[in-house]
């Protein structure tokens, strides 16, 4: 076999088994839905709780890095602790082990078979929970088919000399191994792909134990990159979670390093009386170094937590988007107390509008990415406060209430509908100043003057709007919707002012259309910012 051929066996055959472990990755997190998702927002309530669910999702996806980037996603918008992150990040490094128990099962000649179903079940069948499947045993099978390639393109390495050499090298010097596992898995963002290939090499017979074990510890290491990439750009709270897995796997190598001995000598123990084949017995290392690792460490998620926050200083500046005042336990013994929690936690969702609309001002005019950031966290927050309180207050409903409180019940459901599409007016206008920044337009200055006076006459309208609610007073909404009145005169002199910019060249169309729609989006608000002044008003 010639290098070239080699070469495109090798490398075409990595690239098949990263697309099958991604692709089955996609198909086994579309089958699940938003069930991953929610299994680890509800089941991270502690640490342990957050282990079981970081290696149960990663299990389900074939992924920890996957697991990892989406914790990182739920601690950036609020949705998780850092000390709730770190035991699930923990889980996943566990979960993780299972494609290398997988690939030690040797089910490779039936790669193609599994490959020929799955294509099948995708372009065969219209049901989509047929082709979420196919999308799985595609995957498996590309995984496996990738894995012979990059097997057969190895076999003549046995007769290279330099190649011979260098196992050597990696069996004396055990630091040497883990900086190329970790090298190399940081290039393919994937410590399946590279785990694979180092059983395919332990199988050939191409490295013993001394060399393979230290690049299996860098791997872990390596793996780590795709968590600090997500980091980038996110919270103080996500750049912590991130660094944690950094730390945790650096840890867990030093320690494995310092006995490094005895665990060569367990693992080879366990391959002779368990007759474990070279994939498996990868595998068995795999999951007993993070097994180890983690209940190692587990017990120190606090340290951990202490160490990373030292490490990233600044505030943090997550929002808590879980409800605080609704405690079903009122609904069964009084209605009339939770009716009052439910209202203490509309209000709290309507502080949390009013400072998701000032972000969006703030991101407005200074274009900083931070303010722009944490707009989908109060979204977010919003959104999972429109769920919560709908609920209880739904549960509530099959209870009797006074007359009162019936009215107070149906003012707080319409009120958390309004404020839920607030949520989705300031998301828009974030996104849509997001896309004037990444394709550089720009406003004229009367146009930006105009905006800014509307802008903050739109919010004043809604925090008076949220005042009589919060008050009851009947002035401040009549002063709402005298303020409305403005809003509606305001956004159509706007849009005749630049008509008039466009027609005199002082405006582009491109700026034209976010321009109108950010007027637009601020004239709803004044909308549902009226809707409850009106509530108010009906309720005397």
């Amino acid at each position: 076999m010639d290098l070239q051929t080699i070469l495109f066996m090798f490398f075409g055959g990595l690239g098949i088994f990263l697309f099958g472990i991604t692709y089955m990755g996609d198909g086994l997190q579309k089958a699940a839905g938003d069930r991953l998702r929610d299994l680890l927002d509800k089941y991270t309530t502690n640490p342990i709780m957050g282990i079981l669910a970081g290696l149960v999702v990663t299990i389900l996806i074939q992924s920890s890095s996957g697991t990892t980037v989406l914790t990182i996603g739920l601690v950036n918008a609020g949705f998780m602790t850092l000390k709730q992150a770190i035991g699930v990040i923990m889980g996943a490094n566990i979960g993780t082990t299972i494609t290398a128990f997988i690939i030690g099962i040797k089910i490779s000649d039936y790669a193609l078979p599994i490959i020929a179903v799955g294509t099948f079940l995708i372009f065969f069948f219209k049901n989509r929970k047929a082709n979420n499947i196919g999308q799985i045993l595609f995957g498996f099978g590309a995984l496996f088919y990738g894995l012979n390639l990059m097997g057969d393109a190895m076999k003549p390495l046995r007769e290279v000399q330099a190649f011979t050499d260098m196992m050597i090298n990696l069996s004396d010097n055990p630091l040497l191994g883990v900086f190329i596992g970790t090298v190399f898995t940081m290039i393919v963002q994937s410590s399946s792909a590279s785990i694979a290939l180092l059983q395919a090499l332990f199988s050939q017979g191409l490295m013993d134990l001394n060399a393979a074990l230290p690049v299996l510890f860098g791997d872990n290491i390596g793996t780590t990159i795709t968590a600090v990439l997500a980091s980038i750009g996110a919270s103080v709270a996500a750049k912590r979670a991130a660094l944690t897995h950094v730390i945790f796997n650096l840890i867990g190598t030093v320690i494995v390093l310092l006995l490094f001995s005895p665990f060569v000598y367990l693992i080879s123990s366990l391959q002779d009386s368990l007759g474990l084949n070279p994939e498996m017995t990868i595998a068995f290392a795999h999951g007993i170094f993070n097994v180890s690792n983690t209940l190692i460490q587990a017990p120190f998620i606090a340290i951990l937590a202490l160490i990373v926050t030292k490490l990233v200083p600044g505030e943090d500046s997550t929002i808590e988007y879980k409800a605080v005042h609704l405690d079903e336990r009122f609904i069964r013994e009084s209605p009339s107390i939770a009716l009052g929690q439910g209202q203490k936690e509309v209000l709290r969702m309507a502080e949390l509008t009013e400072k998701g609309l000032e972000e969006v001002g703030l991101f407005m005019k200074t274009h900083e990415k931070k303010h722009g950031e944490m707009v989908p966290q109060f979204e977010n927050a919003i959104n999972n406060l429109d769920r919560k309180i709908t609920d209880y207050l739904v549960k509530l409903s099959s209870h009797s209430l006074s007359g009162e409180d019936s009215k107070l019940h149906s003012t707080l459901l319409n009120t958390i509908r309004d404020l839920e599409r607030i949520g989705d007016h300031m998301e828009n206008i974030m996104e849509l100043v997001q896309y004037q920044i990444t394709n550089k337009v720009i406003f004229s200055e009367s146009a930006i003057a105009d905006l800014d006076e509307m802008f903050d006459l739109t919010l004043s309208t809604l925090k008076q709007s949220i005042k009589a609610l919060e008050t009851g007073n009947q002035d401040d909404a009549r002063s709402v919707l005298e303020k409305e009145e403005k809003i509606d005169n305001m956004e159509r002199d706007l849009r005749k002012k630049h008509i008039i910019r466009l027609n005199e060249n002082r405006c582009t169309g491109a700026a034209g259309i976010i321009y109108v729609d950010i007027v637009s989006n601020l004239e709803r608000v004044g909308d549902h910012a009226v809707n409850i002044a009106e509530v108010v008003i009906g309720e005397d």
